[in-house]
């Protein structure tokens, strides 16, 4: 990050090369959508690139620093959206599960995605950030811009919503 600061480009693309993967399953996740990920990813990689001065390492860790970013990007976005007309949101959006989100439906079944994706966004981030990303409580609150009291409460309402929807789920399928 050091060279990425002093405008190294060759370093930066090794940084991007590095990270690009689980900032784009991230917002994947986040967003629903591998187009939107694409679009946010990039920004993220840019906004890391023209803000490198600001990073200041030993305060926080470069992956929570790049997640933060990349969270208040998807969050400006989906607010961006739920205030566009419907006439304005585009009729073809490539709605292709990403990667990681192929991964995490094959292992844990097509209704745990389904219930995720029905999750409030920051339930949602929370739970990605810190079971599938894998990130301590204190960072994901950091990259949600939460406290880390209000993390363990959208953690363990996301767990009961998710544990009700595949509970429900369990019981329709044997109806």
């Amino acid at each position: 990050m050091a060279r990425v600061q002093r405008r190294d480009p060759a370093a930066f693309g090794r940084l991007v090369e590095r990270h690009v993967d689980g900032i784009h399953g991230y917002l994947t996740q986040l967003t629903r959508s591998s187009f939107d990920a694409d679009e946010l990813s990039q920004e993220t990689f840019l906004r890391l690139w023209q803000r490198a001065g600001s990073y200041r390492p030993g305060r926080v860790r470069l992956t929570t620093w790049l997640h933060t970013i990349a969270h208040h990007l998807a969050v400006d976005s989906l607010r961006r959206r739920r205030a566009e007309p419907v006439s304005a949101i585009p009729e073809v959006a490539d709605e292709a599960p990403g990667p990681e989100a192929r991964l995490l439906a094959a292992e844990a079944g097509s209704s745990l995605q389904a219930a995720l994706n029905v999750l409030p966004p920051n339930q949602r981030a929370a739970v990605l950030l810190c079971q599938v990303q894998g990130f301590s409580n204190r960072d994901a609150a950091a990259i949600i811009g939460v406290s880390v009291r209000s993390l363990e409460s959208l953690l363990a309402r996301a767990r009961h919503s998710l544990r009700r929807a595949l509970t429900d789920g369990e019981q329709h399928d044997a109806g």
